[in-house]
């Protein structure tokens, strides 16, 4: 229970259901957030707690949100200190921009806390199953779990979930994934009496003050703050800049160039070197990539020979595109969590602003067939 209105919901229809529901509230530790009483360990009710408020996912702010939806359905909540594991996402966070790539951290929260801790946890109380409010589904398929997608298009977080273990599909419950609209999720905390029903959506990263990403990594890594090149894609220097890390693929403002080239268009940021600090721009065809290379694949399948016709999404907010795809040997990446296996990606049409870092995810038709972290692109 996040606090936020979807998670209100998700536990409410549990409870409506006629399970006994446990509220678990995740303290992952927002900037500038302070607990007076810490909670070590999750075995102190939040009611145990002290908190100051605090804006964000996750914050105290939320916490005590939480508290009153678990309150008014008459379930205990419980308070997971989980700060020292998130330190995890925030060192995955900063190495990956240090390196070159763009991260994608609230899928490596729900891959490493959200269905891997707190997983664990559950199983400690002995509960049968995790509940939370993402917007996906698990259903059948020939007899066995499946993860689907959300019958909201609009909201679909099948993408976030391609990590969780196949073993795990059958103790999750996702409540609110066979919803169409928002609107019937906020009508539902309404009925149910939530004080969250009009709590506005949460959109940033938690751990990000003002979403200012490159001061945030600058503060975690003073020695990426480093004047460096920018060059056009034949190595001909057109402007400087404070630091590669501040760049992504696909950027166009920020550079301080207007057009580069005979053709006079557009500038795009295209490629960056770590190594030498440089960030190389070119125009809006260079954007285009026809093939990836995954690695940390989890597979929500049987692994199969040979390509396969897939659809393609390689990005949280893109479409799913036509491809295929075939399982390769494991390949070396930096920052590497810890699973193996790999997989290329053919596109039928070349996609733009395909980033090393993001996380590609494959579907047959509504269900997802897994997904991994992009490591080179082609």
């Amino acid at each position: 229970m996040s606090g936020g209105v979807d998670s209100s919901v998700a536990a409410a229809l549990v409870r409506e259901a006629g399970h006994e529901a446990i509220g678990v509230f995740m303290r992952l530790g927002s900037p500038d957030e302070t607990l007076d009483e810490p909670v070590e360990i999750c075995d102190l009710p939040a009611s145990k707690t002290k908190r100051t408020h605090k804006q964000g996912c996750c914050s105290v702010g939320d916490a005590a949100d939480a508290r009153a939806v678990a309150a008014e359905l008459g379930i205990p909540l419980y308070v997971c200190n989980f700060r020292k594991d998130f330190r995890r996402i925030i060192d995955y966070f900063v190495e990956e921009y240090a390196g070159g790539r763009t991260p994608n951290p609230c899928v490596r929260c729900n891959d490493w806390l959200k269905f891997g801790k707190l997983h664990d946890y559950a199983r400690q109380l002995g509960c049968d199953a995790v509940a939370s409010g993402h917007y996906a589904r698990v259903g059948e398929v020939d007899g066995e779990h499946a993860m689907l997608r959300g019958a909201d298009a609009g909201k679909d977080q099948s993408y976030v979930l391609f990590g969780v273990p196949r073993t795990q599909l059958g103790e999750m419950m996702l409540p609110i994934g066979v919803y169409e609209t928002k609107q019937e999720v906020r009508d539902l905390a309404e009925r149910f009496g939530l004080p969250t029903f009009d709590k506005p959506d949460s959109q940033e990263i938690c751990f990000v003050p003002g979403q200012d990403y490159a001061g945030f990594i600058e503060r975690e890594r003073p020695g990426l703050v480093s004047s460096g090149a920018i060059l056009t894609r034949d190595g001909t220097p057109v402007g400087e800049h404070r630091g590669q890390h501040r760049f992504t693929i696909g950027q166009r403002r920020g550079l301080g160039l207007s057009q580069v080239g005979e053709d006079g268009g557009p500038v795009y940021v295209v490629e960056k070197d770590p190594a030498t600090n440089a960030v190389i721009v070119g125009s809006g065809d260079d954007l285009l990539a026809s093939s990836l290379v995954a690695a940390e694949a989890n597979w929500l399948v049987d692994a199969w020979d040979g390509w396969r016709e897939v659809m393609v999404q390689h990005r949280y907010n893109s479409a799913a595109v036509p491809g295929r795809v075939r399982l390769v040997g494991d390949i070396d990446v930096p920052n590497q969590s810890g699973r193996s296996g790999a997989f290329a990606v053919e596109f039928d049409e070349p996609q733009r602003a395909v980033t090393a870092g993001q996380a590609v995810v494959l579907f047959e038709g509504e269900r997802v067939l897994g997904g991994g972290w992009i490591a080179r692109v082609g």
